[in-house]
């Protein structure tokens, strides 16, 4: 894209969920915005699921700010949908196995716990659903679903690019100019720019946060069942776009950054694929990407300790999906003066890492 120099309220380096989430929510406040990203096609944004869920982990437990978090990735992504005349937004119940008796008892103790019981819409002690294992029931959860991200990122940049706000190319950090009024990046002028585009976000000025890459591995498969809900135990099983097709997911490694998908990946969704599903299925597809994850599992907002106009909006971990509307929205409002990023989240907590050498 070639341009005469413009003036826009914000550059945003990156169009992945962060940055698509952030992008609408200021153009929804009036502000202009341009938007530099090149689509990758092992992108985790593009390659995960979509999964959002509020009862995870292991012990089976509420996620982190849940009641705050889901209401407004809710109203965001059903709000969206709406304005770009686009459809990518699916609620849908979620059903994890128990897998012992010990297991079951224990969720009917948590039951007590009026927070849970506002996500959790029902506990069965007996097999419930007849194509996958299990055995001893388990827990359908509410306010959970997917999120087609690709068709949401497509219809998000469709709207930049109505708009003449988008640019379809690597960022390159030696053509970024600061001055004490804003930032310069080719012909653009900005008041600030935001750096969205996970771990490619880092260098030169945030490559001192702790931010870790995960790299995460998924299946596409096939098979004759039409679940109604959403089976997870172990893996995920989600459904896509593609009729009959559902995404399968996901493997979890620090250590194996390798470009690539690997034999290894492939085998382990498979065994916990095998331990779910009765039924056989087909793999049609095996993909992989990196997600930006944070020591303390919580994203980082917030400007760079030196240059008060660079913005990193970051650390979304495996869980962009529900957590990229709520701060994409405490991000803008303090972006526009509106609000204050919270402790938990800003860059300040990682301020003594920081050095100046």
């Amino acid at each position: 894209m070639s341009q005469r120099e413009r003036k826009v309220d914000f550059i945003i380096v990156g169009q992945g969920l962060a940055g698509s989430c952030l992008a609408i929510r200021l153009m929804t406040m009036g502000k202009s915005v341009w938007v530099i990203d090149q689509p990758e096609n092992n992108r985790c944004s593009k390659v995960a699921a979509g999964l959002f869920n509020p009862i995870t982990g292991m012990g089976i437990v509420k996620t982190w700010m849940a009641e705050e978090i889901f209401e407004e990735l809710f109203r965001f992504f059903s709000s969206t949908e709406v304005e770009l005349g686009a459809s990518f937004f699916y609620p849908m119940h979620l059903y994890r196995p128990f897998q012992t008796v010990e297991e079951q008892n224990n969720w009917m103790a948590k039951t007590a716990d009026k927070g849970k019981n506002r996500f959790v819409k029902d506990v069965y002690t007996s097999a419930m659903y007849p194509h996958i294992h299990n055995l001893f029931g388990g827990i359908e959860v509410n306010q959970s679903g997917y999120l087609d991200t690709n068709a949401f990122l497509s219809a998000v940049r469709d709207r930049l690019i109505a708009r003449n706000a988008y640019m379809d190319a690597n960022f390159r950090h030696e053509l970024l100019r600061i001055n004490e009024s804003g930032v310069e990046y080719e012909d653009v002028v900005a008041e600030k720019i935001i750096f969205c585009s996970g771990i490619n976000s880092l260098a030169p000025y945030f490559d001192w946060l702790p931010i870790r890459p995960l790299k995460g591995e998924t299946l596409s498969i096939t098979f004759n069942e039409r679940p109604k809900v959403i089976y997870n135990k172990g893996v995920y099983v989600v459904p896509t776009s593609e009729s009959g097709t559902y995404k399968a997911g996901a493997t979890y490694s620090l250590t194996n950054l390798s470009p690539n998908c690997t034999v290894e990946g492939r085998q382990e969704l498979e065994d916990k694929l095998s331990a779910l599903l009765k039924n056989p299925y087909q793999v049609q597809k095996q993909e992989w990407g990196i997600r930006p994850t944070t020591i303390d599992r919580r994203p980082i907002l917030g400007p760079h300790p030196e240059h008060s106009n660079l913005i990193i909006f970051n650390g979304l971990g495996t869980k962009g999906v529900s957590l990229a509307p709520y701060f994409s929205n405490q991000l803008a409002n303090w972006l526009t003066q509106q609000g204050e990023i919270h402790k938990e989240v800003n860059i300040n907590r990682f301020k003594p890492l920081y050095s100046r050498s």
